[in-house]
């Protein structure tokens, strides 16, 4: 075997069958089910987009009114998960704190060996409306404060304000954090999306698939970019410095965050949409640093984009909007754990609909076989 014949980080290799999403190359557009993301960003709730990943159609009025109750119904968690909670190390990053969570809830499903799809849409239903106030709850207690009890009454974003802060802000910084939630919801066979997959091929469970994948997001190269772009823009510090950073950030090859992607070309199309919410942000909050960072944003977009031909990511305008929106920058990749557990769990449940062992072959280059030769010879 050849370096020609291995795909490196398999780039390019078509491994499995999905329904779920699709890049359309024709449009340069991610589709969820057919649709394209920044159509359901703009025109749905992401209650509505939830429903479609995991069943394949957008819901009716009643239909969502169901859904809508059942996730609900599904809101809380133990105290004992809280107990464990308080116990976790302050300085523990927020998404290592969500995965032993995470795991935890596994601990306490009485029916974890039943692996029928019902079940895992239970499940999935279960996370979805418990790991919102498994991050709120992290947040408040590394901060000296005591968890907030979900409400039942409160729309899925308006319910996390609510947990994280004990107010729901403005309309309109609602729809931007719902909007964001949309576009990080799915995205076909990503690092974490891959990792579920393979481990749910095991026959390892749910609970298992989702703290593998929690795992891998975590990683700055894939879901922890959005919290790196707002530390570079930290470090950037000023929109007059942002050129000159770029610039010198590119002569001396410098890992840049927030831009290029492996899937897209010619820009991620989630990009216009969440810099539509992004500035939107800028505007409800109106102060001078929101606009200073929104004129930094622009400035490296464009130095980039004029320098290299490449585009930012999601990533890039997602962080910042987040930031604006009151949130602690290690909350910014459990905020997309949040938002990608639809997308998760609905390729866990299609990988074990028709499954098969995810084993791939590897291109051995260590020494030949050789004989041990014991040690008082050596």
């Amino acid at each position: 075997m050849t370096d020609t014949d291995i795909k490196y980080g398999l780039a390019g290799v078509v491994t499995d069958d999905t329904a779920v999403s699709k890049v359309m190359p024709e449009t340069n557009s991610l589709t969820y089910r057919g649709y394209a993301v920044q159509d359901l960003a703009t025109q749905c709730r992401f209650e509505e987009t939830a429903y479609l990943i995991w069943n394949g159609e957008l819901p009716s009025q009643s239909q969502l009114d169901e859904f809508k109750a059942m996730e609900r119904a599904q809101r809380g968690i133990s105290k004992d998960l809280i107990d464990v909670m308080r116990k976790f190390p302050k300085g523990a990053h927020p998404m290592a704190t969500l995965r032993t969570a995470v795991s935890f809830l596994g601990l306490e499903d009485k029916e974890i060996e039943d692996h029928a799809t019902d079940k895992l849409y239970e499940r999935a239903i279960s996370m979805y409306a418990k790991i919102p106030e498994i991050v709120a709850a992290d947040y408040r207690l590394r901060n000296g404060k005591e968890p907030i009890a979900p409400m039942k009454d409160l729309g899925f974003s308006e319910n996390f304000f609510h947990m994280c802060f004990g107010e729901v802000p403005a309309p309109e910084t609602v729809k931007c954090f719902d909007i964001s939630m949309t576009l990080y919801a799915e995205h076909s066979f990503n690092a974490s999306t891959f990792t579920a997959r393979v481990i749910a091929s095991s026959l390892s469970g749910i609970y298992s698939a989702v703290t593998g994948a929690i795992g891998s997001l975590k990683g700055p190269l894939h879901g922890g970019a959005n919290e790196a772009v707002m530390h570079m823009l930290k470090e950037v510090g000023t929109a007059e410095n942002a050129k000159a950073w770029m610039l010198d950030a590119l002569a001396t090859k410098k890992k840049i965050m927030g831009f290029g992607h492996r899937v897209y070309r010619s820009g991620d199309s989630r990009v216009p949409t969440m810099t539509d919410a992004y500035k939107k942000m800028v505007d409800i909050i109106g102060t001078d640093e929101a606009k200073m960072y929104w004129e930094m944003s622009k400035t490296l977009d464009e130095t980039m984009v004029s320098e290299k031909g490449i585009y930012p990511n999601l990533d890039f305008p997602a962080g910042p909007a987040y930031y604006l929106m009151g949130f602690e920058i290690p909350m910014f990749t459990p905020i997309f754990v949040m938002s990608r557990i639809t997308g998760w769990t609905a390729h866990i449940m299609e990988q074990l609909g028709d499954n098969k062992l995810i084993r791939p072959l590897s291109n051995y280059t260590g020494p030949a076989q050789r004989d041990v030769t014991p040690i008082n010879a050596r």
